[in-house]
């Protein structure tokens, strides 16, 4: 856990990367999420817990600009980008996402062209940006590949070949090929195999600890939450009932369902 004390003492006094405010959507008499406000700091991990249909999800959709919600907004401490970015056209939204906000998904078919080669998923990325010559797109595309330790010589293969734990470290190396503010990570180890999982999150790990990329990480998977995070979000029925330090609300949970979420796993 990096936590307060660990950060660096020009983060103590930064501003937030990310704030999001009152943010309230539904669909049709479905309530996907309720007054819902979150802060992220410069370098720090978020993690957001919750049962299915605890709203966790539609929430990194929302951060990714992916859905526009009925009420709230949402910043970035970005120079680029004032103002709340749910104010922004489709083309800004797209523009936005693909320079300073990563996304792994829980599938791969969400984030990947699975009949491409593994480097041209990522090169994409770098596509969007404006980036247009070959030989740099194909530099970057391989140091993104291997900085999320993915097997170089695998690199022309297409991920449908892959298994699920190279197709996540495809995403991943797309993720952060343009080094984004913000990375966000929905369920990135359902799924895998128990040793591919602690690949993956070594791999996360080492990538926060040398780079001290800010993260938001959604899992069901509280282990997985206690390994990444430092401070945790438990939503139910789409709304926030309880957050802070992980160590703090996973050792002494307040709410009910906290609880209940804990001791399950126990």
């Amino acid at each position: 856990m990096i936590l307060l004390e660990r950060l660096a003492p020009e983060l103590l006094t930064a501003a937030p990367l990310l704030v999001m405010r009152h943010v309230s959507k539904r669909y049709g008499p479905v309530v996907a999420l309720e007054d819902v406000s979150a802060t992220v700091w410069p370098g720090e991990v978020l993690g957001i817990v919750g049962e299915s249909g605890s709203g966790k999800s539609t929430l990194l959709r929302m951060m990714n600009l992916e859905d526009t919600p009925d009420a709230g907004d949402y910043t970035l401490a970005l120079p680029e980008v004032p103002g709340n970015l749910f104010a922004l056209d489709r083309f800004a939204r797209r523009q936005l996402c693909a320079r300073r906000i990563g996304i792994v998904y829980q599938n791969p078919h969400q984030g990947l062209l699975m009949g491409h080669s593994s480097s041209g998923n990522v090169a994409e990325r770098l596509l969007m940006a404006g980036e247009r010559r070959f030989a740099t797109l194909r530099a970057r595309a391989r140091d993104a590949l291997d900085v999320s330790e993915f097997p170089l010589n695998r690199m022309d293969d297409p991920p449908r070949l892959l298994s699920g734990g190279m197709q996540q470290r495809v995403q991943l190396a797309k993720a952060i090929a343009l080094e984004p503010a913000l990375l966000l990570l929905d369920e990135p180890t359902t799924g895998l195999d128990v040793s591919v999982q602690a690949l993956v999150l070594d791999t996360l790990k080492r990538l926060q600890r040398d780079r001290a990329i800010t993260m938001v990480i959604v899992s069901h998977d509280l282990g997985v939450i206690r390994t990444m995070a430092d401070r945790v979000m438990v939503m139910r029925r789409g709304r926030v009932v309880e957050e802070g330090l992980v160590d703090q609300v996973f050792q002494d949970p307040q709410h009910p369902y906290t609880q209940e979420l804990v001791h399950a796993k126990l």
